[in-house]
């Protein structure tokens, strides 16, 4: 039984090196009060879009039979809020034994991201126990004999204490050692990504509004390795892999958990169906071509969109409701080449 158990598993991880490594992928929110029902998405996503894969942000039992059987890679989110109380391994069975094994292996599980942007919360008690909580569900999936299910958790870009020129590129002060050291080692043992979320949304500015939305423009070159950059999806990229490979990790692999752009804010220039338009248009276009960036050269970065509907629940100001791609009824709010062609 050992022995098929190891083929089973490494004939899933050579599936995973080449076929979700070059996917494009959705995030699934569910913060709204019109959206249509889980069964409804799950059969969309699969029949008529190119994604093959989508990330959760709960473990919503309700949404994960709705992808069971479907094919579609799934990621599901610890909130958190039940870090702490993961860094127990009795406590990670149970979640394991919760939210995972009832649902495995009919939905395809790929992975379980532990927290979000944690950084951000500014709580270091999250922020400390995150690793330990990591290993523990590792351990609790290991022990549950689920073998092909990674762990790991994403990061916004302001985990940087630099990030520019993209070479220069590293991690804040002090969480290098203590958080980012460990967490790295952690992935490069047990072959999982580092997860981030670059948005060029958040950095733009009129005047580098083509260097942001993927346009012609003249780029930025960096001084010190006389690379150009001609788009900032690519200088957030090169600067979190500059500060892994600074960390001593520059081979463990990136995933993009979220990039996107919304469609409409409170008189923000930035938001437009335009802009959303053009943004994600011209990214998918740029990750499957294969070219990847300065550093990373010849890369087809595993990439999830933000979002696949607008959720109208969501609080805080206009554009964190206005993010989707999608309508309710499934129409297209813009064209951004995600739909399947028909035949």
């Amino acid at each position: 039984m050992a022995f098929f158990q190891r083929i089973f598993f490494l004939s899933t991880l050579l599936f995973h090196l080449f076929t979700i490594s070059s996917s494009i992928g959705i995030n699934y929110g569910t913060l709204g009060n019109n959206l249509p029902p889980p069964a409804q998405v799950a059969n969309f996503i699969k029949t008529k879009t190119i994604f093959d894969s989508v990330k959760l942000f709960d473990t919503n039992p309700e949404v994960l039979r709705a992808f069971a059987n479907t094919g579609i890679f799934v990621t599901v989110t610890v909130g958190n809020g039940d870090i702490p109380a993961l860094a127990d391994l009795n406590n990670a069975r149970q979640w394991v034994a919760n939210n995972i094994v009832p649902f495995y292996p009919q939905t395809r599980f790929l992975y379980i991201a532990v927290g979000n942007e944690i950084f951000n919360t500014g709580d270091n008690n999250l922020i400390f126990k995150l690793v330990p909580a990591m290993r523990s569900i590792h351990k609790a999936l290991l022990l549950a004999r689920i073998y092909n299910i990674k762990v790991t958790s994403p990061h916004s870009v302001a985990i940087l204490g630099k990030s520019e020129p993209p070479s220069q590129g590293r991690f804040r002060p002090g969480y290098d050692r203590i958080v980012f050291g460990p967490m790295l080692k952690f992935l490069r043992q047990t072959k999982s990504p580092f997860m981030v979320n670059p948005y060029p949304y958040f950095t733009y500015t009129p005047n580098m509004a083509s260097y942001a939305l993927f346009k012609r423009n003249a780029g930025i070159r960096d001084r010190y390795t006389g690379l150009r950059y001609t788009n900032m999806f690519d200088a957030m990229m090169d600067a979190m892999h500059s500060a892994m490979k600074a960390s001593g990790y520059g081979d463990v692999n990136i995933v993009v958990g979220e990039t996107g752009w919304p469609t409409s804010c409170d008189g923000y220039v930035a938001c437009s169906l335009k802009h959303a338009a053009l943004f994600n248009g011209h990214l998918v276009r740029h990750v499957n071509s294969r070219r990847g960036t300065p550093l990373m050269p010849n890369r087809r970065f595993e990439t999830y969109l933000f979002g696949m509907f607008n959720e109208n629940l969501k609080p805080g100001p206009n554009a964190e409701r206005n993010w989707g791609i999608f309508q309710p009824d499934f129409t297209p709010i813009y064209d951004a080449g995600l739909l399947r062609r028909q035949v």
